[in-house]
């Protein structure tokens, strides 16, 4: 029954990291250990040479950052891991390339969309970071939906039925004296406030539709609503329960939300602008 403004689902190329890594790494070292000779070593050259291929160092501070992005500590028993990883790697990459199977066109299909991925997620990245989102634009757009809301929160009940002839059925029942609570119990529509006898707890009026939010705020308290209320859902009869200034939260506990929320709103901005200079066929 509520309005809900989706955000579109390109929020998660702006936050998410390159998902090109295939299998988790193997554990550990036990503390104790000796760690392999090459991290014994100052890191210069490559990080290992597997029958003649160098493993590039760049390569295995990659997976360390994923792997401590995901909650990882960063040590020597981690690198360790990385290492034996990626010269296992390499083993069956050499493996795979001898046997033919890299060259499947299903492969080949599936390493481009691979890359594909990763160029558009840095894209983007690289993009926020270019264009930030300002405190100002924040504190903007905090204000806009505060007013868009109201200043005023209201507790209401609501019956939703499917026709006229129910809701009128319904007002004439409560004129005879009949409980709001029981009739929403046994007529609505709405399951989510069926059980609660069409109590939608305290909202500010902004949450709804616009012809439901106007009959429910010319309401007094304690009054329902005598002629038929209609919205895309069906017909509604409102009684209005109570009303109090609206208690938004602070700036600082939506900021982030907020922040994140103009970021996806200027991306989807962005891809729309260069759909809109491409030729699609």
């Amino acid at each position: 029954m509520k309005t809900t403004t989706l955000a579109a689902a390109i929020a998660a190329a702006l936050f998410s990291l390159a998902a090109h890594a295939q299998d988790p790494a193997k554990a550990p070292a036990k503390p104790g250990h000796a760690l392999p000779q090459a991290l014994q070593q100052p890191a210069t050259g490559p990080l290992a040479t597997v029958n003649g291929v160098a493993i590039p160092r760049s390569r295995a501070e990659m997976l360390v950052r994923e792997r401590a992005s995901q909650g990882q500590r960063d040590s020597a028993e981690l690198r360790g891991a990385v290492r034996e990883e990626l010269i296992n790697r390499e083993i069956i990459l050499q493996e795979a390339n001898r046997s033919g199977l890299a060259k499947r066109a299903d492969l080949q299909a599936e390493l481009e969309l691979v890359r594909q991925t990763v160029i558009v997620q840095a894209y983007l990245r690289e993009w926020v970071r270019n264009n930030p989102v300002t405190d100002a634009e924040v504190a903007k757009e905090y204000e806009r939906i505060k007013a868009e809301m109201g200043d005023k929160e209201y507790k209401a009940r609501h019956i939703l039925v499917g026709t006229e002839d129910e809701a009128k059925g319904l007002i004439a029942e409560l004129k005879k004296g009949g409980k709001f609570e029981d009739l929403a119990r046994r007529a609505t529509k709405d399951e989510g406030t069926k059980e609660r006898g069409g109590d939608l707890d305290w909202q500010t009026a902004g949450t709804f539709d616009k012809d439901f939010s106007n009959a429910m705020t010319r309401l007094a308290k304690g009054k329902y609503t005598e002629t038929l209320v209609k919205t895309r859902f069906g017909f509604h009869i409102i009684q209005l329960d109570d009303s109090r200034n609206a208690q938004h939260p602070p700036l600082a506990e939506v900021k982030q939300n907020l922040q994140q929320r103009l970021q996806r709103t200027r991306v989807e901005k962005v891809i729309g602008d260069l759909r809109a200079k491409a030729k699609i066929e």
